[in-house]
């Protein structure tokens, strides 16, 4: 597994290097990637981490595109400096399976590897409360079909479940719910497998009614 951070800084974040010690960088997108050797494209659980500071959408989905055709196994995060819908929106129409904030810390930057290693898609919490209260508006689906998918969870499980539906955090549904967020990683583990569901997003918007 690799993790190559494209990004137009001197060296690396702190919290990049604290998340993945043996990542590399490169600065100079257009050039650097063309270097990147054969082994690199045949790896299994490459990461590319797009650092942008103000690259316009169009630009973006350039890079994207790029990373894409010439490494067709890989996996791109877009790290934003500032974070907006309609910058993740296009990054994820383009090809991208993750957007989140460039300064998140070293243990959410594993955990969304984590997710998109097994299929899923990584946003961050604020936009993924928009994503859902815009999806629910416009596809939401009925009580009975909920139930019966509640029906196939633990007790602690549907409660997990219902709470991380609506948008909240590990760490609000543990404090909420007075467990550990270990727990809350635990019983939203099963609960992905129980369901079929391969991350926040798509368990949101199987439970979500209109």
């Amino acid at each position: 597994m690799r993790d190559i951070f494209v990004s137009n800084l001197s060296e690396r974040i702190s919290h990049w290097v604290d998340a993945f010690p043996e990542s590399e960088i490169i600065r100079e997108f257009a050039t650097d990637i063309q270097k990147l050797d054969r082994a690199v494209a045949d790896c299994d659980g490459l990461v590319f981490w797009l650092h942008v500071n103000e690259e316009k959408p169009d630009r973006l989905s350039h890079m994207i595109t790029k990373i894409i055709s010439q490494f067709s196994s890989a996996k791109i995060v877009v790290l934003a400096n500032t974070p907006n819908q309609a910058d993740c929106f296009s990054a994820l129409s383009a090809g991208a399976v993750g957007y989140a904030h460039a300064y998140s810390p070293s243990a959410m930057l594993k955990e969304i590897k984590t997710v998109i290693g097994h299929g899923g898609l990584w946003l961050g919490q604020e936009l993924l409360l928009r994503l859902i209260e815009t999806s629910t508006k416009l596809v939401g689906n009925q009580p009975a079909y909920v139930n019966g998918l509640l029906e196939q969870l633990t007790s602690r499980e549907r409660e997990v479940a219902v709470e991380v539906a609506k948008g909240l955090s590990n760490k609000e549904v543990a404090k909420l719910l007075n467990i550990t967020e270990r727990t809350v990683k635990a019983h939203l583990a099963s609960t992905f497998e129980r369901l079929g569901a391969k991350d926040r997003l798509q368990l949101a918007l199987m439970l979500n009614t209109h």
